[in-house]
């Protein structure tokens, strides 16, 4: 089968897919305010990194970087759409900014591999690659920011920034499988990514 070239261009339904893993995102954050018994052992489940990764496995590398992008900056102006109804530029000295920053990469990361890649393997895979990116990046930045400038609390340690992810952790993993999992159905009936 002859590859569909890649445009350039953006249509319309483009936007629409970037405005709706955005608007995505934004519910994902809080998604315990809508839904109160998603909380497990005291640890709120949140879907943003979640959409976040979906975001790249069904967009693309560009548009699903845009759309966590598009996110950012709606919570940067001031909506509250950040975790626990926050947002502002006062997020940008947050130590936990950095999950924010990595969501971007990673829709990028999971959009790059399955663009080149379309199978299923690939798909959960690149899930996996692009959720271990955010755990990565989130925790080296909210440890670097405990010692640069936020105010750390006693006792903090390298060791502390990580035991504070192991929560999460297994939800967030079987997610990024579910994720790709999706995706790769959700490809097959959108065909939003060109056929190799």
């Amino acid at each position: 089968m002859e590859a569909v070239s890649k445009s350039t261009t953006w249509r319309t339904v483009d936007l629409l897919y970037c405005s709706a893993f955005a608007t995505l995102m934004m519910v994902g954050a809080n998604i315990t305010s809508f839904v109160p018994f998603l909380v497990a052992g005291g640890v709120p489940i949140t879907l943003q990194t979640f959409f976040g990764v979906l975001a790249g496995l069904v967009l693309g590398r560009v548009k699903g970087a845009v759309a966590c992008t598009v996110y950012m900056c709606i919570g940067l102006a001031g909506a509250p759409v950040f975790a626990k109804f926050t947002g502002g530029p006062a997020a940008l000295v947050s130590p936990t900014f950095g999950f924010l920053v990595s969501f971007i990469i990673c829709a990028y990361i999971a959009g790059a591999i399955v663009e080149r890649y379309q199978t299923k393997k690939a798909y959960v895979a690149s899930g996996l690659i692009a959720m271990i990116f955010i755990y990565l990046l989130g925790t080296n930045w909210l440890y670097f920011a405990y010692q640069l400038w936020a105010a750390a609390p006693e006792g903090f340690s390298y060791k502390m920034a990580w035991a504070w992810m192991v929560p999460p952790m297994p939800k967030d993993f079987i997610l990024a499988i579910v994720a790709g999992l999706l995706a790769y159905r959700l490809q097959k009936v959108l065909h939003i990514l060109p056929i190799k």
